[in-house]
């Protein structure tokens, strides 16, 4: 594991490993463990061209828990908000940083980052994927219910970055997925395929249909960041979308709900539903510091 650009470029083993690493990592930081051996004097830049609110937090508080130094850079803070070919700005940031975080929209500059630098990236989100935020679904599923292997994940909503890193996880680690969104709102078609492919995959616009015996159910906003334009469009597409009680109703009695946040209440999900799995859900959003943590450890400490 050189970089984390994808899920998809991860094995089951290797997943398996950053999720037992991020579950060591988070029992050490509830015990008073001191981390600070683990990365100390390495440096990670962090490059926003997205803004965010978990994802810089938990980088940053990860960082400094693991004895390295974050530096934030923000797209107007660099040449390549400037037009510099993101090819250079690789060659640059090697010789001087450990590893690069980026969370940006094209996957292609992900990917460039990683060919033309010299140090580990991780891809913070992209419009195509967002790995990190898989990872820590994983861990909170794996801490709710024990393991994967028989599971159903359904995800209620936009076929988005979300959908398609979900997709990859869930396959991967063994489980069923489901998924119910509106016609021209379906994740990656290439993605589908291998998940047909690789494991079981329904695709539907039904979420009653699509959450039945579900052990998991997940939701993302309907409108991506960089979507906005889209808002009153997407709410009458998705209109009926939603996870209500009778979507959950149809999912098993114990089944969990997730949302990566920031949630619109009272569109991809209802109030009450929301609030009766408050616990999940801010669970899942820890755990996306212990689950960086992880990979923050395998990539940079590696390249020691």
């Amino acid at each position: 594991m050189k970089h984390l650009l994808k899920l998809r470029d991860l094995s089951r083993e290797e997943i398996l490993s950053l999720l037992n690493l991020a579950d060591q990592l988070k029992y050490e930081r509830k015990h008073g463990v001191d981390q600070t051996g683990y990365l100390k004097g390495k440096t990670l830049g962090m490059i926003f061209e997205k803004s965010s609110t978990r994802t810089r937090v938990s980088f940053e508080v990860g960082m400094h828990d693991l004895g390295g130094q974050p530096l934030f850079l923000s797209s107007n803070d660099l040449q390549i908000g400037r037009g510099e070919p993101v090819q250079d700005t690789a060659r640059v940031l090697s010789r001087m940083l450990d590893g690069i975080m980026i969370r940006t929209f094209a996957q292609k500059e992900v990917e460039d980052l990683a060919r033309y630098g010299s140090i580990p990236v991780i891809n913070g989100l992209t419009d195509y994927c967002h790995p990190c935020q898989v990872l820590a679904d994983l861990m909170t599923i794996r801490e709710y219910k024990g393991a994967f292997k028989g599971l159903k994940m359904c995800f209620v909503g936009d076929g988005n970055n979300m959908a398609n890193s979900l997709m990859v996880g869930a396959v991967r680690m063994g489980m069923k997925f489901s998924i119910a969104c509106p016609a021209g709102y379906e994740p990656d078609a290439e993605l589908m395929a291998w998940a047909k492919e690789e494991g079981e995959f329904e695709l539907c616009d039904d979420p009653v249909k699509a959450a039945r015996d579900a052990d998991v159910l997940y939701t993302d906003v309907w409108a991506s960041m960089g979507q906005e334009s889209e808002q009153k469009k997407r709410a009458e597409a998705f209109a009926g979308i939603t996870i209500d009680e009778k979507v959950m109703s149809s999912a098993k009695k114990d089944a969990m709900l997730l949302h990566c946040l920031p949630v619109h209440r009272g569109e991809e999900v209802t109030e009450e539903i929301f609030e009766a799995h408050a616990d999940e859900i801010f669970d899942e959003a820890e755990n996306r510091l212990h689950a960086q943590k992880a990979v923050l450890v395998k990539l940079l400490r590696s390249n020691a």
